[in-house]
């Protein structure tokens, strides 16, 4: 019983030790690829080749003045950061990420409705940027909640449709279960048995859903500088500037790992003579690896929607194609295809993503409108 305990006990520092020290080695090189791609030098003086570059941010943070508005809720206004960061951390608690020495699970919970823990979490925070928003007693980072509720509640409904075929296949809501059900066996003889190839236009929908989650570029609305000064955290400062700033960058850990267990096999992959106990470990983190690559590589290139095509996405185009394949899930467990199942989900799920795809900037391009006495907009 008491190793159960200190083994728990490890499990959480461990994990909380790690996201803090992932979330400053992402940001340093999310500075790197972005001024990459944007033919910049990028951070290069704080330490080698500039790697303590965030963490002399992080210090410079927690030590400027903590201001609160005159006319601000304070005990909000103090809340608010505080319920956007713990839900992000909690959502973590169920991911599992490898094994322990090769006997214990690297999970720190196993819950049965682990995936509806993580979305409920996902749901919290945005009672934190409401907050926020509201209790700085300013207009613009009331604009900047507003629009945050409307985008991350029109967005959970796509993120959460885009599981449900996973749960459909898997016949658990357990993030073990769904990484176990993925290692049984293989497709077509070679293929990994991971969701992402008989749902890939879930998994398409996830990602989107993800970004728009995490208040990422380009759904980066409730935050957008250019009409809202800085969104709904204009009013703060200091630590609690900080937190709000680490809250994104966990949540875009988060949305990484529950992709990577849910569509992408979790830590399965091939295992090693040397050191087995770490290779699933290398597996899981090289698949968040990427996603946290796909992220920095949307917000670099691409530009900020629109409010009204940003909620259009989301109830026209993602939603409904969420829904249909919903339905063609139901069928093919309920009519035995498995000999031509992969085949047909794999190409059904390239077409659709192209015509999604196509469909989307057809109608951005559409919805652009003239600008009286200037270009198009």
């Amino acid at each position: 019983m008491l190793f159960d305990a200190l083994m728990v006990v490890a499990k959480v520092v461990g994990v909380f030790a790690a996201l803090m020290l992932l979330v400053l080695i992402t940001i340093n090189v999310e500075r790197k690829i972005v001024a990459w791609m944007q033919e910049r030098i990028g951070p290069n003086r704080t330490g080698p080749a500039g790697v303590l570059q965030s963490l002399a941010d992080a210090l410079k943070l927690l030590t400027k003045e903590d201001v609160i508005p005159s006319g601000a809720d304070k005990i909000l206004f103090v809340l608010a950061p505080v319920i956007i960061l713990v839900p992000a951390f909690l959502a973590v608690s169920v991911i599992p990420f490898g094994t322990f020495f090769g006997s214990q699970i690297a999970q720190i919970t196993d819950l049965e409705v682990g995936l509806l823990f993580v979305l409920a979490m996902g749901s919290l925070q945005v009672y934190g940027i409401v907050l926020a928003g509201y209790a700085a007693g300013s207009n613009y980072p009331l604009l900047g909640a507003i629009r945050s509720s409307a985008q991350m509640i029109s967005y959970e409904i796509a993120q959460g449709l885009s599981l449900v075929g996973v749960f459909m296949y898997a016949g658990t809501l357990s993030t073990r279960g769904i990484v176990d059900v993925q290692s049984e066996g293989t497709l077509l003889g070679f293929l990994p048995n991971w969701f992402v190839f008989p749902q890939f236009p879930m998994f398409i929908i996830f990602v989107l859903a993800g970004l728009a989650e995490t208040n990422r570029a380009p759904f980066d609305l409730p935050e957008a500088e250019s009409e809202l000064v800085g969104g709904y955290h204009t009013e703060y400062s200091g630590f609690r500037f900080a937190l709000f700033f680490l809250a994104e960058y966990i949540n875009m850990i988060v949305v990484s790992a529950v992709a990577t267990t849910v569509f992408l096999g979790g830590p399965d992959g091939p295992v090693f003579g040397f050191l087995p106990w770490l290779w699933p470990i290398v597996w899981f983190g090289l698949k968040v690896a990427l996603f946290l690559f796909l992220f920095i590589w949307i917000r670099a290139t691409t530009p900020r929607f629109r409010f009204d095509t940003l909620m259009a996405l989301g109830w026209k185009v993602m939603i409904p194609v969420a829904l249909v394949w919903i339905a063609v899930t139901a069928v093919s467990i309920v009519v035995d295809i498995t000999n031509v199942r992969p085949w047909l989900f794999g190409a059904a799920g390239v077409l659709l993503g192209l015509l999604l795809l196509t469909w989307g900037v057809s109608s951005l391009n559409s919805r652009r409108r003239p600008v009286p006495g200037g270009t198009a907009s």
